[in-house]
């Protein structure tokens, strides 16, 4: 795969439409490429959270019971099923005093509590950056300010951060929500946000709150976080030069069902999201030149591969351009209740990361 060194600059091209439209349709002999994104796939919460269950398999053996799914990936969550992991919807389908992994998204204080009063082992996979979110709101619940938190009503990230003061917190979620939100001080309000919004919605929903709330408090540091921010600029530089754009993911992701909006809004003509490449049907590549490839945080790369092939196997079998516009190098320390006893455990296994 090759770097394209003007991917960062695609977005500022004067006519970002005339390279597809130029070379005519397939039939007419425009070349058939792949653009792949990069970055793309996992990010570093959710490495750490699937490497977290992976590794308590190993030490403590099967079967390791998961409160909602550990990421919102199928064929990793069906892979660690088959392993000998159980995902439950609630803590009490787990039995006393067994072990259970808190999954990447983060839970509410009421979760730790109703574990602990089953008296069970925990191991808390809460990704660094959404339990950053739930020390803002502890923060500013503590300095009595009304906390506006924009996301997604249902989604277990919401869930757990609203719960770590729900006396103070209200959830915008639509354009709606923003006229139904009452506040007893309009000059001591803040938003905060779940980190795996796309940034153009989210800051379409600030402004809205703004027109009410003028003095309206911005969070210490973007909650959106990193690799949601850096996969959706990935395919926004490549998107006005795809006929279609291809995001591997699952239906109950959001970053991955971001990536589709980001990729239409930004000048695809199609985007499709799927779980697996025998999902892609062939209807979608008719009259199809350039096909852009990306996947959401919670994807493994293997799965992308399968795409390529998919791909390759129907005539998309040149060189494919890799788009890069960042190169991610955060990693996150496992669990410390995991640590202590994979360091205590003289048969623990080895190559941690």
């Amino acid at each position: 795969m090759s770097t394209s060194p003007q991917a960062a600059d695609r977005l500022a091209q004067s006519d970002l439409d005339q390279g597809t439209s130029d070379q005519g349709t397939p039939e007419g002999g425009r070349t058939k490429r792949v653009l792949l994104a990069k970055p793309r796939g996992y990010c570093a919460g959710v490495d750490r959270a699937v490497i977290t269950v992976e590794k308590a398999l190993d030490t403590y053996g099967p079967p390791v019971y998961v409160r909602k799914e550990i990421v919102h990936n199928k064929h990793v969550v069906e892979t660690l099923q088959d392993r000998g992991v159980i995902f439950v919807d609630q803590t009490d389908e787990v039995p006393e005093g067994a072990l259970v992994v808190f999954s990447a998204h983060g839970v509410s204080p009421a979760v730790h509590e109703e574990a602990k009063d089953r008296n069970l082992r925990t191991i808390d996979a809460t990704c660094p950056l959404v339990t950053k979110v739930h020390k803002e709101v502890n923060r500013f619940a503590r300095d009595d300010y009304d906390i506006l938190l924009i996301g997604h009503e249902g989604h277990e990230e919401v869930e757990g951060t609203a719960g770590e003061a729900p006396d103070r917190v209200q959830l915008v979620d639509k354009p709606e929500d923003v006229d139904k939100v009452h506040v007893r001080d309009p000059n001591k309000v803040v938003w905060l946000s779940q980190t795996t919004l796309s940034v153009d919605e989210t800051m379409e929903r600030v402004d809205q709150i703004k027109e009410r709330f003028p003095d309206l408090q911005a969070p210490p540091s973007d909650d959106i976080c990193y690799a949601t921010s850096n996969r959706q600029f990935a395919v926004k530089a490549m998107a006005a030069e795809c006929d279609l754009v291809l995001v591997v993911g699952s239906q109950n992701s959001s970053n991955s069902k971001r990536l589709v909006e980001v990729a239409l809004q930004a000048g695809a003509h199609d985007s499709h999201l799927i779980d697996y490449a025998n999902q892609i049907e062939d209807s979608w590549l008719e009259g199809v030149g350039t096909v852009g490839v990306t996947s959401g945080a919670s994807v493994p790369d293997v799965l992308v591969m399968q795409v390529l092939e998919h791909l390759a196997e129907r005539g998309w079998d040149g060189e494919v351009e890799e788009v890069t516009t960042a190169n991610e190098k955060i990693t996150f320390a496992l669990p410390r209740e995991l640590r202590k006893d994979l360091k205590e455990n003289p048969d623990a296994p080895k190559g941690v990361r």
